[in-house]
């Protein structure tokens, strides 16, 4: 099965990009400055920011839809990406080196149908399997530890 797996627009964040630390604490957001790799991981490029990058660090609404599933969690955006990355049938490299990936299956109402954990190298056949489930209309990924936020993934 052929999915895509799509980072998160680069628009609503290109506004934060240069603010001064007191603009961004205005709007509940800090500055990072990358000192490992893997560490910070950007939700639009979905890699790793390199060391001595900036990221942003903010909480964002990922999953808007009007049910007991509702959530939004904090995530990093890295202040030098410029376009939104969209993998198809690959994982990116943020998914790909992170020990545990949670995978969550909605349906288009947005209620979670089924769920499942996987090392980021070996996702693809939990993927393939959620994204087979009647009824499924979109996976969440998250970082198991952190339970950040990391993607979504579509059927192409």
């Amino acid at each position: 099965m052929s999915f895509i797996v799509s980072g998160l627009p680069v628009e609503p964040f290109r506004p934060l990009f240069g603010l001064s630390d007191a603009a961004l604490a205005e709007r509940g957001v800090i500055r990072r400055r990358v000192d490992a790799n893997p560490g910070f991981p950007c939700r639009i490029t979905l890699e790793d920011a390199q060391p001595g990058e900036t990221v942003l660090l903010l909480n964002y609404e990922h999953q808007p839809a009007d049910t007991p599933y509702r959530a939004r969690h904090a995530i990093y955006v890295s202040e030098q990406a410029r376009e939104t990355r969209r993998a198809v049938d690959e994982i990116p490299g943020a998914l790909r080196v992170r020990k545990a990936i949670s995978l969550r299956a909605f349906d288009e109402a947005g209620m979670m149908l089924e769920a499942d954990v996987a090392p980021g190298a070996e996702l693809e056949p939990a993927i393939e399997r959620l994204l087979a489930v009647p009824g499924v209309a979109y996976l969440h990924a998250h970082n198991a530890g952190m339970g950040c936020y990391a993607a979504r993934i579509d059927r192409t």
